[in-house]
């Protein structure tokens, strides 16, 4: 039944590749560890190696989130590469559509970003202050 797991192993790191993410290799390392035990303990029931599948998938995971991610992260020269709008907080762009209501639009390249700051006409200097996901918080310059 081991070679079950290694299997499996192989697929999650594996379909890593393909939907990159971080998070299936970690699944995948506790299917490897499960093959492991699985070889060195043979009589271990299904029942047994499903919930210890369930145990190691989330202690890996968690030591991903709380210890490795931090130091990927803190390596990384370009911490924010893949979080392109957080690279626009303290540039100053010009409103393409007026903030009306708490909400309005900052062209930035050739994209139009959704904004929400204090009600301003079309035309007006605002800085990026802050991000909420797809949404740039601005103030006016």
């Amino acid at each position: 039944m081991h070679y079950g797991w290694w299997i499996l192993a192989l697929v999650l790191i594996g379909a890593e590749l393909l939907a990159p993410g971080y998070f299936l290799v970690w699944i995948g390392f506790a299917a490897a560890a499960l093959g492991v035990v699985s070889f060195l303990i043979p009589g271990i029931s299904f029942l047994a190696q499903a919930v210890l599948f369930a145990v190691l998938a989330l202690a890996s995971c968690f030591v991903y989130w709380r210890f490795v991610r931090k130091i990927v992260h803190e390596r990384s020269d370009q911490p924010l590469l893949n979080r392109r709008a957080e690279q626009f907080i303290g540039q100053r762009y010009t409103l393409d559509t007026a903030i009306v209501g708490g909400r309005g639009k900052v062209r930035i390249g050739d994209s139009p970003w959704l904004a929400e700051g204090p009600d301003l006409p079309a035309g007006s200097e605002v800085e990026v202050i802050g991000v909420n996901g797809t949404t740039i918080k601005v103030r006016p310059v």
